[in-house]
């Protein structure tokens, strides 16, 4: 887990907040949020309220307002998250944190182009990359998405979603965990 974050002085930590799975961070200009444990993904709105998801951040990792600068927003556990509340003055690569979020939101806006299949398939790898851990039958993405939020990342449905995970399924092109982890074979 690679920390961002200086290191706080350890009479003066913050409290770790624990949030529910799809509850939302609460979002303020002076406010980062630390993930110490668990997922969150980056919200927004199209123009005709579809959900676009613009970010995914895991353990170690620093989100909230100063850095995701887009409105509408909102941050959403996908899972149980555990996060400590930071001023940003805390960060000391601020700069490079951002721009590593603004990299992220271009690589998953461009997840949204193409054929509906190559979109899934360039989803998975990028998840992989993100949250991926190898194991013996290939590479295990130990995040659980669901087929909607997988369909919000690539701007389809969740049907077609369910659809071709089934058929990479069939095909053998992924598998999945006993805990219905998403399984890449090499």
């Amino acid at each position: 887990m690679l920390t961002l974050a200086a290191p706080a002085n350890s009479s003066a930590r913050p409290l770790v907040h624990t949030f529910k799975r799809r509850e939302i961070l609460p979002l303020e200009a002076n406010l980062l949020w630390q993930i110490h444990s668990g997922a969150v993904r980056l919200l927004t709105l199209s123009e005709n309220g579809t959900p676009i998801t613009l970010g995914f951040w895991g353990g170690g990792d620093l989100t909230g307002q100063p850095l995701i600068c887009i409105e509408p927003g909102e941050i959403e556990c996908l899972t149980k998250v555990q996060a400590v509340p930071l001023d940003p003055k805390q960060c000391w690569n601020f700069q490079q944190v951002m721009r590593s979020h603004l990299q992220q939101m271009q690589e998953l806006i461009q997840l949204r182009q193409g054929q509906i299949p190559q979109r899934l398939s360039m989803l998975l790898h990028w998840l992989s990359l993100k949250f991926g851990h190898p194991v013996e039958q290939g590479c295990l993405i130990q995040l659980r998405l669901t087929h909607q939020d997988m369909a919000d990342t690539i701007g389809t449905t969740r049907v077609t979603v369910t659809r071709l995970m089934q058929e990479l399924e069939r095909n053998g092109q992924i598998g999945y965990s006993k805990k219905n982890c998403v399984i890449l074979p090499e």
